[in-house]
């Protein structure tokens, strides 16, 4: 496990060239189809040499919740186990990684109708109103999150109109993980680099990305779902912002007749805090030159987009580092469990391998 940009998918080609290994994926994102550019995804001729599993096995109007993650990953160790192969699990979503390690809650999966009706009251009265009404049902849950935590509040909503129970009430019942399970033994390789290199490396992807298409990516991802701003695909670092840019620059594909087109222009509504920046030396010279306007328009909002895209690609970095050095600091509670999860900590993905392979 590592931040997003650190060379956690090149280590897992070594390793999977020793033949010893099967590769599971653990990335909230690689589960959606025809989502590449964006995610990083391995390609159609890497898939093929160096297969993952959980990648490609959704598409971007669905959703995967972390609960079917851990009973995906539970019945994969058994296969691989069963071929007699290792499982190795690579990848940057930390909470997957937590709840393998740590457990997870009895929390119920959201209904499809009840998660329908709380997106519908979060569209005709905003996140504000859902908020408020959480710290009347849940005052612990609405204690811990930021009133601009949209998908952590109306998930907390969704439990408790279904069940009736606050979120917070499910949360403190006992926890079950996967690696407790006393006849496998855990590995746990965390690799924490540099930060100055780690931005560095997620400047360079991102050029890369933005270079291979991203844009255009997203483009046709609307042009063929039914998507929303709102949906987990769609929140993604990087698709995020395109369709931000999108929305700014009122590009004719939101006019595709299966999309709500209010919606988008509802998730990036125009205010004081995210005007574009046009500063007169950037207006067209010619008077009345509205193509020319239009022009500079565009370009200053896929600038903001890029910035802004980079801007969330390092907050999500240094919010793996917390989730990094949360992992780390798991101590066990029995002298059995010690050995069963084995936690080490490395400053490059050089000497992950190197254990790795001296394992």
């Amino acid at each position: 496990m590592a931040p997003t940009a650190s060379g956690k998918t090149a280590l897992a080609y070594e390793l999977y060239d020793s033949g010893r290994y099967e590769l599971i994926s653990v990335d909230s994102a690689l589960v959606y189809r025809d989502m590449n550019i964006g995610t990083a995804k391995p390609t159609v001729t890497e898939l093929k040499r160096y297969p993952h599993h959980l990648v490609d096995i959704i598409d971007p109007t669905q959703s995967y919740s972390v609960a079917e993650f851990v009973s995906d990953v539970a019945g994969l160790i058994d296969t691989c186990h069963q071929a007699g192969k290792i499982p190795l699990l690579v990848g940057g979503t930390m909470m997957y990684y937590m709840a393998l390690l740590e457990g997870l809650s009895p929390v119920p999966d959201s209904d499809d109708k009840v998660r329908q009706q709380v997106e519908q009251w979060r569209q005709e009265a905003g996140i504000e109103a859902l908020y408020a009404y959480l710290g009347e049902v849940d005052a612990v849950t609405h204690a811990r999150l930021k009133p601009s935590d949209t998908q952590r509040i109306t998930r907390a909503l969704e439990v408790y109109q279904q069940t009736n129970i606050p979120i917070s009430e499910w949360q403190q019942q006992p926890k079950q993980a996967l690696a407790d399970n006393p006849k496998q033994q855990w590995q746990v390789l965390a690799v924490m680099p540099d930060r100055p290199w780690l931005h560095q490396r997620i400047g360079q992807r991102l050029d890369i990305m933005w270079n291979d298409g991203l844009v255009a990516e997203v483009i046709a991802l609307l042009e063929r779902y039914p998507l929303t701003p709102s949906m987990p695909a769609m929140r993604c670092v990087g698709y995020r912002q395109v369709l931000e840019y999108l929305v700014r620059i009122d590009h004719p594909v939101l006019a595709q007749a299966h999309l709500d087109r209010n919606q988008f222009y509802r998730a990036f509504e125009q205010n004081d805090a995210n005007q574009l920046l046009i500063t007169a030396d950037l207006l067209p010279t010619a008077e009345n030159n509205t193509k020319a306007l239009e022009a500079t328009i565009e370009a200053v909002a896929c600038q903001e987009m890029q910035n802004k895209a980079l801007y969330a690609t390092r907050q999500l970095a240094k919010r793996q580092y917390t989730w990094l050095r949360k992992l780390t600091q798991l101590q066990s509670t029995t002298s059995e469990s010690e050995l069963r999860i084995n936690i080490q900590v490395f400053s490059n993905m050089a000497q992950a391998a190197a254990s790795l392979h001296k394992a």
